[in-house]
């Protein structure tokens, strides 16, 4: 999921009722429900860097009590820093328990999206994706501010008309926040299972080789549907509300043929790291190309080869198909089989 909705699912959790328990609990959550994503700063080394490592060992299992002690730790120099002591003691073991409780609610968002993630790693590195929830969820969003907002303006309110005010206000909004989001959950989990089982009930002319159904943003009824045969991947637009399968012909992809410069740019290192993370992999060579900022002396004979993940080959939201493919890769390769450049999401990795 996008940063906002795991800061605020933090922040949720700690209203729902850990503040009650220990001071900075919310504070804790909040950060821990955010911090996984530090793995960001891979970045600084490349654009294939970040790709190889993102929802990498921050995003595991094995790293979560770690991080957790990471944020009590912030917690706990916060609290030595800090004049004015708070009404409630800290209980730092309670604390640890929260932020990895916090940091375990990242992992269960970024594992209901289709980019997966890997939790067992590095003991059993495999992708694990829910395919439930788009990236950005609208509705999400919109719960979870929902359960913050609220009882502060309400908070407001109270203040001028009473002289009372509350400690610990909104811990009802906060479970009703997240429970709509488990409701939520389940209707889409429910449906994204029948999606899934209009499109094995739909005949093609060649075997099916298995199926995918990918979810929009805020309509759980509506699915991109992927097929893959023998010899192509198919495109479905799926509506379960009525259990229509709308096929599209025109938008089928046939399995591009294993030329030297595939086999090659497979074996390079954007192959390697892109095809363990690809569940529908499209990769074409495109024929002849120069990279961007080709020095002078550079080899003219080169051969393009483009990573694309059919996942992600969206309709967008008014139905019609995306020009910009995203999390796309590029590898040059020359006539002895040498990887001269490599691309990531039109980025050079050095």
């Amino acid at each position: 999921m996008e940063p906002v909705t795991h800061f605020l699912t933090g922040a949720c959790l700690g209203r729902a009722g850990f503040n009650r328990k220990t001071a900075y609990a919310t504070l804790a959550m909040t950060l821990a429900a955010e911090t996984p994503d530090l793995d960001i700063l891979w970045g600084f080394r490349g654009p294939l860097v970040a790709f190889q490592h993102h929802r990498g060992f921050t995003h595991t299992l094995l790293a979560a009590p770690l991080i957790a002690l990471v944020v009590t730790a912030f917690c706990w120099g916060f609290h030595r820093l800090r004049r004015k002591q708070p009404r409630i003691p800290p209980r730092w073991p309670l604390l640890w328990l929260f932020a990895l409780l916090a940091d375990l609610s990242h992992l269960l968002l970024d594992y209901t999206n289709n980019y997966g993630i890997r939790p067992f790693a590095p003991f059993y590195p495999r992708w694990f994706s829910w395919d439930i929830v788009f990236i950005f969820e609208p509705v999400m969003f919109v719960l979870l501010l929902g359960g913050l907002v609220i009882p502060a303006l309400l908070g407001l309110v109270d203040r001028e008309i009473s002289k009372r005010r509350g400690v610990f206000r909104g811990r009802g909004w906060a479970i009703a926040a997240l429970m709509g989001i488990a409701a939520l959950y389940i209707l889409r989990s429910t449906e994204h299972a029948r999606a899934v089982h209009l499109l094995q009930q739909t005949s093609f002319d060649h075997p099916v080789l298995r199926v995918s159904a990918e979810p929009y943003p805020i309509n759980p009824f509506r699915w991109q549907g992927i097929v893959e045969t023998d010899n192509a991947y198919h495109f479905a637009d799926l509506r379960t509300r009525g259990d229509t399968v709308n096929i599209d012909e025109a938008g089928a992809i046939y399995k591009p043929p294993v030329t030297p410069a595939v086999a090659a740019a497979k074996r390079s290192w954007l192959g390697r790291v892109y095809l363990d993370w690809s569940q529908f992999p499209l990769v074409e060579d495109i024929g002849p190309g120069d990279p961007p900022d080709m020095p002078q002396d550079a080899n003219p004979h080169l051969q393009q080869v483009n990573f694309h993940d059919l996942r992600f080959g969206y309709t967008d939201w008014f139905g019609t198909h995306q020009n910009r493919k995203p999390l796309s890769g590029s590898v040059f390769v020359a006539p002895n089989g040498q990887i001269e450049a490599t691309f990531m999401d039109g980025r050079p990795q050095d």
